[in-house]
């Protein structure tokens, strides 16, 4: 059957390549199988990229379902933290998509107790995951099968998540059954209820519990004993298998994994939300040293000057700063993104279409107008000499009391005054006398 199996691929690869032009596709090597199919890394010789494409298992109509839906739900979103779909399509009886193509390691790797990742990065992690999936909530999309296995760290360290292939999308019927992987689905979901993101939410708490602890949140012998776990218990407490565990991630945790939708976190920007407060408290903890040190250099950058050192406390901005070299992309033209930054040291570009635009220089900010607008990206920014950064989240700042999300926004208007009033002099200066 294997044999059998791996000849209608051949010559399904040879017709794909073919139909679309001779050479479209090389294929490099087969790296794996899923449910919904098979993956192939290949070549796309039009575009000079690798690429990953996976083939539906054969004639089963499930199979060829499981692979549309994952390109029909993951296709309509473009965000850092998903993988990537470039193409889709029907040959004979396969459906197949083209992928963006990772290289890296699954968290699967790091749910043991011999391979836990820093406290830090599993925040940083989980907090990234949990942007991705309140923007897919947003385009009506829940994943429904959040895993460690189908969240993929790229060789950068930036996770992204795969495999929508049971996705449930708003405007579409969902499909009764148990899908997915009982050890980390929700009660609403073993019990055949309505799934809402709250179901993702619980999901994505399993993962979390996982890679704090090195074990699975709910264990049994078989699925049957798994799914009386889940609807009927709760896990052992994380810090009862890990005591240096700060309390606030137990809390966290509890929270995700609540039974009752009205004890769990409403939506991810709430998960998300407890994370961040949580990786800074890890980071940088009050009366440390170098925190001190960071606040006082916040306070004489010009952006902060009307922050007084409560507000600029308050809002856990040391826990942001970070150190890139010479000639590093810090934001790309086209991205969608939430965040923006202050520059604290150094000279950062901005360029569109290749042109220098602007030139920031330390004090000032820069990329607010992607949070403002609430955009994609519409310039490429890059560090002109080593720089020290302050990387702000806009779901921190969306959380912050009133009085400094206007003092933020007073100081982003008069950084965009100060750019016309240069860019205007700029241009008289250009104009014949």
């Amino acid at each position: 059957m294997a044999v059998k199996k791996n000849k209608v691929h051949k010559d399904f690869i040879s017709g794909l390549m073919n139909s679309q032009g001779m050479g479209r596709y090389k294929i490099i090597r087969r790296l794996g199988q899923g449910g919904s199919g098979v993956v192939y890394l290949a070549r796309d010789s039009y575009i000079q990229r690798q690429v990953a494409l996976k083939i539906s298992h054969g004639i089963a109509s499930h199979s060829r379902k499981k692979l549309f839906l994952e390109a029909q739900s993951a296709g309509r979103l473009s965000h850092p933290n998903i993988l990537s779909i470039y193409d889709t399509g029907l040959y004979r009886e396969f459906c197949y998509i083209i992928m963006e193509y990772l290289e890296g390691d699954t968290l699967k790797s790091y749910g043991q107790k011999d391979k836990l990742l820093p406290l830090d990065q599993c925040a940083e992690i989980v907090f990234k995951i949990c942007k991705a999936l309140d923007y897919a909530h947003q385009k009506g999309v829940i994943h429904r099968d959040i895993k460690p296995s189908n969240i993929m760290l790229d060789e950068k360290g930036e996770p992204k998540l795969m495999d929508f292939g049971i996705a449930h999308i708003s405007e579409e019927t969902s499909e009764k059954g148990i899908w997915g992987t009982p050890s980390y689905m929700s009660p609403e979901q073993l019990k055949e209820e309505t799934t809402t993101q709250q179901s993702d939410i619980f999901s994505l708490g399993c993962v979390l519990y996982e890679l704090l602890t090195g074990e699975r949140a709910f264990r049994g012998e078989n699925d049957f004993s798994v799914i009386y776990k889940i609807t009927r218990e709760n896990p052992e407490p994380v810090r009862n298998l890990r005591p240096d565990l700060p309390v606030i991630f137990e809390e966290i945790v509890n929270k995700a994994l609540a039974k009752r939708l009205a004890d769990r976190y409403a939506s991810c920007t709430e998960f998300g939300y407890d994370l961040r407060v949580a990786l800074r408290g890890i980071k940088l903890p009050r009366g440390d040293q170098k925190f001190e040190d960071i606040i006082d250099l916040l306070r004489q950058v010009p952006f902060f000057h009307n922050f007084t050192r409560e507000q600029i406390e308050s809002l856990g901005l040391a826990g942001c700063i970070i150190k890139m070299p010479k000639g590093k992309v810090i934001v790309t033209e086209g991205d969608i993104d939430d965040t923006f930054y202050v520059l604290l040291k150094g000279k950062v570009r901005i360029r569109k279409d290749s042109e220098v635009i602007a030139k920031i220089r330390a004090g000032e900010c820069f990329g607010e107008m992607a949070y403002i607008a609430g955009q994609a990206r519409n310039a490429t920014a890059t560090t002109a000499t080593e720089c020290l950064l302050m990387k702000i989240n806009a779901t921190l700042l969306d959380k912050a009391p009133d009085g400094i999300q206007l003092l933020f926004f007073k100081n982003f208007a008069r950084t965009l005054s100060y750019r016309l009033e240069k860019s205007s002099g700029s241009n008289l200066q250009g104009q014949p006398s």
